[in-house]
């Protein structure tokens, strides 16, 4: 049996019960008011109620749906504002994409007060703005943004920061990432704006107190992490030596002190050591830094350091050319070790071993360095002719450097 049959046999019952309950007692309703009454049975009653809720429905069903099609038919109903405003959007969003700013200004301004999500309007009209050079004007266009939409506060003011560090206001930019950092700490993003502007100020202090949180929070990729470090602290390291010490400061100590400050890895770097130890000679402690340098060369050979090595007076200058001399045997034929060891043997006194020593690393390497050390050293020695012609090759070096020109006969 369908279920159409047992709906239309439940109806015939509930029909039949009804009648024979009216039947059987009609009750009795009276409703007076003044000098107006109504007399009638209670199911009689009972179907004008049910009539009048049913007309009530009716009539509410129907102010919906006259109110609908005023909607869809009135040009100024919120609803026909709002999709006029989309479809200029969308124009404004698309000639933004493809870089025409002043129609993307003019398309998203219009469309933002009525448009569905007015903040990304104004986000991108504010970009747009930008782009033009309009800065008075991109800046009211994000305040607009943050009125219509108040709890946007961190997207509108990460895009204030990023037009902010493209127009080179570092410094406003600074601002705005400071005050969005202290309410929101823990965003990454700011953190890493904030991380980009110190570094294009050159601020390497304030870098310096932000990298653990930096690599804390992953914010870098470990190549660049390390990258960054390496230049914040070769930076450090730099202005230390720059920098004045008090008259009652050791001059070499703000060096020193950025030196122990830097993580032990770097401190192997040779490039790191050799500013270092650059620093420490131009502050008058060539000890330390022949100190330093004997340490990582004894681990690392490196010709920079070498080179430098070479040049600076330690405690013991025997010691330091005893030193060079057992690299010596590691690298018979280097041409810088050799210079080194030249320069070491003169500290010496030892002026026969220097000659040795810059004719080998002249032979190996012809450097106009080298040739202008063994030059001077033969003359001092008392051999002129030896002494010129070493200037004549070094001459050679020079010539060769020289742009192709017309020249008299000899």
């Amino acid at each position: 049996m369908s279920k159409s049959y047992i709906a239309i046999l439940a109806v015939l019952l509930v029909a039949a019960l009804l009648g024979m309950a009216v039947a059987e007692d009609p009750g009795y309703i009276l409703i007076a008011w003044r000098n107006f009454s109504i007399e009638t049975s209670v199911w009689v009653g009972v179907g004008l109620l049910l009539a009048f809720w049913l007309l009530l429905l009716l009539v509410r069903a129907l102010v919906r749906v006259l109110n609908a099609s005023g909607r869809r038919i009135n040009p100024w109903s919120r609803r026909n504002l709002q999709q006029r405003a989309n479809v200029v959007a969308t124009r404004g969003l698309l000639e933004f994409a493809e870089g025409h700013w002043k129609s993307a200004l003019r398309l998203l301004k219009k469309s933002a007060p009525h448009a569905e999500l007015p903040l990304i309007n104004y986000l991108a009209a504010a970009r747009a703005a930008n782009e033009l050079e309009d800065y008075s004007e991109c800046d009211n266009l994000l305040r607009e943004a943050y009125e219509t939409t108040p709890k946007a506060d961190v997207a509108i003011a990460v895009t204030q920061a990023q037009l902010q560090i493209g127009r080179g206001q570092l410094e406003q930019a600074l601002a705005t990432l400071t005050r969005l950092r202290k309410e929101h700490p823990k965003h990454l993003y700011a953190l890493k704006l904030m991380s980009q502007v110190y570094l294009r100020l050159e601020d390497w202090s304030s870098l310096l107190a932000l990298l653990p949180e930096l690599r804390k929070q992953q914010v870098l990729h470990p190549a660049e992490q390390d990258a960054l470090e390496y230049q914040v602290h070769n930076a450090l390291l730099l202005q230390a030596g720059q920098r004045t010490a008090p008259a009652d400061v050791d001059p070499a100590s703000l060096v020193i002190a950025a030196w122990e400050n830097m993580p032990k890895r770097m401190r192997d770097d040779p490039l790191v050591v050799e500013v270092y130890c650059l620093q420490l000679r131009a502050k008058g402690r060539e000890i330390l830094a022949e100190e330093a340098l004997r340490n990582v060369l004894q681990a690392n050979y490196n010709d920079r350091l070498v080179h430098l090595y070479g040049l600076v007076q330690g405690r013991d200058p025997a010691r330091q050319l005893a030193t060079a001399e057992q690299w010596l045997q590691a690298h018979p034929n280097n041409a810088t070790l050799l210079l080194a060891a030249g320069r070491l043997a003169q500290r010496n006194s030892l002026w026969g071993k220097a000659r040795d020593y810059l004719e080998a690393s002249f032979s190996s390497k012809r450097d106009i360095q080298t040739c202008a050390e063994l030059a001077r050293l033969l003359d001092r020695m008392g051999d002129q002719e030896a002494s010129r012609a070493v200037l004549n090759d070094g001459f050679d070096l020079m010539e060769e450097s020289l742009p192709s020109l017309p020249l008299p006969s000899r």
